[in-house]
Order: structure tokens, then sequence, then C-alpha cells
């Protein structure tokens, strides 16, 4: 890729860090973009690249994100984070890195500071400035086979910076007042400040168990804070999609019709 590329940008949005600048392009399969002038970084965890002008520099490392030494590591990992985290930073000349979502939905820019933490879903977590910090938040077993036997994992973001998440689907923002509830099926908790209170709870009823939903569980959300909800869940996905998958044994493919 020339410098010319990397000297004719496109207008980016200023995030609530001076100097760090982003836009996110698409609708259903957006991809955020994240200028960076020299000397500037943003950290991702590794895997996430999707592509990046000549004027930046990929490191990685198992530290990054808050995550240093054996157990600060592996504490982000039981969160669903990776083990490695990559940092991307503008040598002599601005330059721009980008991150293509997973799955339609939504790329979402928060302000993380002291005052302003965030749980977030065990795949949620995108990319951050270099001050934010991703460790685990919530972990919960939820029974063999809830969840894909993963159990109810939440990521937390805090430190200083700006990060950005991804959400499944549409996403659906609710303002709780102090001691206001919302009862909601876990995998479509997306993001949520941390001044929110999280219980799992058991659906109750021995028909709603068996016949009024796909889960054992809720999650009981209780206010003060802004929660948002994806519309997507991967389990949905893939309850939809399984019909037309023809298995392994059969040859393969995807069944028409």
């Amino acid at each position: 890729m020339s410098e010319h590329v990397d000297g004719n940008l496109p207008e980016f949005e200023d995030t609530e860090q001076a100097g760090v600048s982003h836009r996110v392009v698409g609708t259903t399969m957006p991809v955020l973009e994240v200028a960076l002038q020299p000397g500037q970084s943003v950290i991702s965890q590794g895997g996430e690249l999707s592509w990046m002008t000549a004027s930046i520099q990929m490191s990685t490392a198992t530290s990054g994100a808050g995550g240093s030494g054996v157990f600060g590591v592996l504490k982000r990992a039981v969160a669903g984070g990776s083990i490695f985290m990559s940092q991307y930073t503008a040598n002599a000349d601005r330059g721009m890195v980008a991150f293509a979502a997973k799955m339609p939905g939504h790329i979402k820019a928060i302000h993380v500071d002291d005052q302003h933490e965030y749980m977030v879903s065990r795949h949620g977590f995108l990319a951050a400035t270099a001050g934010v910090t991703l460790n685990l938040g919530i972990q919960q077993k939820l029974g063999v086979g809830v969840f894909s036997g993963n159990g109810f994992v939440l990521q937390r973001i805090a430190g200083s910076g700006t990060a950005w998440v991804e959400l499944s689907g549409e996403m659906v923002t609710y303002d709780l007042a102090a001691g206001e509830t919302m009862m909601v099926h876990p995998g479509h908790i997306g993001l949520y400040e941390a001044s929110v209170n999280l219980e799992i709870t058991r659906v109750k009823g021995i028909k709603n168990i068996m016949f009024g939903a796909d889960t054992l569980f809720l999650a009981k959300l209780t206010g003060p804070g802004k929660v948002h909800l994806q519309t997507l869940t991967l389990p949905g996905l893939a309850h939809a999609l399984a019909p037309y998958i023809v298995p392994p044994d059969s040859g393969g493919g995807i069944k028409i019709g």
C-alpha cells in the first residue's frame, strides 16, 4: 500500500480522546476504521485486523489491555478474549487501521474512565485506545448444555480511553432508573454500564421451562445505568441455519429451498 493512500484518508469522527478519530462504514456488516496520528496506538485481540495503511506498525504480545503475567492473561482468556493482544501504532505518518464486524450488527464507541466502566458480552470487544483494560467481569455456570456448555461470561472494560464494541443484529438501548429492572435472555445482553447490577435467575414454572423459552435462565438487570441489548444471538442464528446445513457424512454443502 502506498504512502499516497496514507496521505489521503477520508474524514473521521473525533472520539472523546483528543487526536484519535474513527468512523464506522457500512450497515449490515460494518467495519471500524481508526485514524492515528504519528505515535498514537490502538489495541485489539489477536486476529481482529482487517486492513491497515503502510504507515501502521503492528506488534503482538501476551501483555496489553491490562493483562500482564500468567494470571492476567488467563483471566482475559477465560473472559472470552484471546491470549495474544495486538497493538497498532502510527510511525512517522498518519495512518489508519480497520476492524470488520464478525456478525451482522452494529459497532459502538464508548468513553471509558473511572466513572464510566462497562460490561460487554464475551465476544463483544473489538478495539480500544492503549489506556483501556479488558478483564473477566462475570463468570457463572448455567448448567450442562446451556450456551454450548460455555456458561455465562462477561468482560469488564475499564481504564481510561475509548473502546469499540460489536453488538449483533439491531441495538436497542434502555436507560434504567435506580431500582428499575428488566428480565433479559442472556444471549441478548450486549453492553451495559457497570453501575447496573446483574443477577442470573431461573425461569419459574414447569410449562415455562418446557415450552415457553429456549433457556432455563434469565438475566435480571437492575438500574441505574444504560443497557444496550442485541437482537441477534449466536444460538438463534445457528438454529435458523441448521435446517439448511447438510451433515458432513452426506457430502457437505448447503441445502437449497
